[in-house]
């Protein structure tokens, strides 16, 4: 079953709305950041970066760029002119007084608390899945703004259910232990259960987060399928975003009359690592029938994560009741990285004390066999696929998906 896709955006109607949006807030003299995802989201934002640049650049104070990595590798001079589609000469001379900064996650003093979301209320906001509470931090540069503006893309997610909106501000600039909270959160509900689905304990929780954010915000949630740009929602609450939604719900999932037995998913190539690029797994896993076979074809991929491979190192691959079963000897390590560890793995159930996945997750990567059966994943040898074989069998049970990642696969039936 295909859904209906909006037209393309033109220039001018981004144009136009985005000054009906600014005109609004009254922004002359301010001082403006602009939030934006890394390089592993597809959105148009150097579109955005140049049309923002033509109304406000001459009006405002300032009009700086964040870009909300995560826990993902920092952005190179190059990258970031590349995110924001302009060129070396045209920074130094057109945009020179615009600084564009990474989120830097890993230097202790990037942050400042703004709250705490105590353990009844995560309690809760989770349905019983944790009474933990946690400290919410965030970058503290936001605060050396008069207004923050947030530009990026809507589309199912296994954390958050769909990004967009305050997801970019929660993981997008935030600090590890909340991080760490909503990713496992996300894992305790299974892939399965979270993504593409639009109320989760995760979102809850990311909501409730961004209360304690003291700088005025206005959301720029953009929907974004192959072809480019189909949605732009602008507002400074969650509505703008559940219109987004709704639309990235019609274009962004596909579904299957039939789960499917066998894929060949493969993955962008925008993802550097397995880290990001195992969004070809949870964006197909909940198409995939019971025992059927789901292979991730990258070749490109030479290792797990830039950031957290030593930790996956101690732990490896698991689904979440393995971790669950030894949270004595698990206790110590990140969270967020054990909760990646049981997405990629997928869901399951544990037999006589031994893993039984649902499905069979093997990877064809740069990544080499000894590495990846000392993680606890299959191994295949990329040298042995050959996409057209795999594309002369596609049918009802059998499906090849390029470009994986953004676009979410479901069964209607899955059992």
């Amino acid at each position: 079953m295909e859904n209906q896709s909006p037209e393309l955006l033109s220039d001018e109607h981004v144009r136009e709305k985005s000054a009906e949006a600014f005109a609004a807030l009254g922004l002359g003299n301010k001082k403006l950041l602009v939030i934006i995802p890394d390089n592993t989201r597809s959105a148009p934002v150097g579109q955005f970066f140049r049309i923002f640049y033509e109304i406000l650049g001459g009006s405002v104070r300032k009009l700086d760029y964040l870009i909300a990595v995560g826990t993902h590798p920092q952005l190179s001079e190059e990258e970031k002119l590349r995110r924001v589609g302009i060129t070396e000469e045209e920074k130094d001379e057109r945009y020179k007084s615009v600084e564009i900064m990474n989120h830097r996650w890993d230097v202790r003093e990037t942050f400042v608390k703004i709250g705490t979301i105590r353990g009844d209320e995560v309690e809760e906001l989770t349905d019983g899945l944790l009474k933990t509470g946690v400290e919410v931090t965030i970058n503290r540069v936001i605060f050396d703004y008069d207004y923050v503006i947030i530009v990026g893309p809507v589309f199912p997610h296994e954390i958050a259910g769909f990004s967009g909106g305050a997801k970019y501000l929660f993981p997008g600039i935030c600090g590890w232990d909340f991080i760490d909270l909503t990713h496992w959160v996300a894992a305790l509900q299974t892939n399965i259960k979270t993504i593409g689905v639009l109320d989760v304990p995760s979102r809850r929780l990311i909501d409730r987060a961004a209360r304690f954010v003291g700088v005025p915000v206005m959301y720029f949630n953009l929907v974004v399928d192959d072809e480019g740009l189909k949605g732009l929602f602008i507002g400074d609450d969650r509505n703008a975003w559940l219109e987004a939604v709704e639309v990235s719900s019609r274009i962004n999932i596909k579904y299957v009359k039939k789960p499917l037995e066998r894929v060949l998913s493969i993955p962008s190539k925008r993802y550097d690592d397995f880290w990001t690029g195992a969004k070809a797994i949870y964006k197909v896993e909940p198409a995939v029938a019971d025992g059927g076979e789901l292979v991730v074809y990258a070749p490109h991929i030479k290792e797990f994560s830039i950031t957290h491979g030593r930790v996956l190192d101690q732990i490896g691959f698991h689904i979440i009741d393995y971790f669950l079963k030894r949270m004595d000897i698990y206790k110590n390590f990140p969270r967020a990285v054990m909760a990646y560890s049981t997405l990629v793995k997928g869901s399951g159930k544990l037999e006589g004390g031994k893993e039984v996945p649902r499905i069979n997750i093997l990877l064809a990567s740069g990544i080499p066999r000894e590495k990846c059966e000392a993680l606890n994943i299959q191994y295949r040898d990329p040298g042995s696929i050959s996409i057209p074989a795999w594309e002369k069998e596609e049918g009802e049970r059998v499906k090849v998906i390029h470009n994986a990642g953004e676009v979410l696969y479901k069964a209607m039936n899955l059992t």
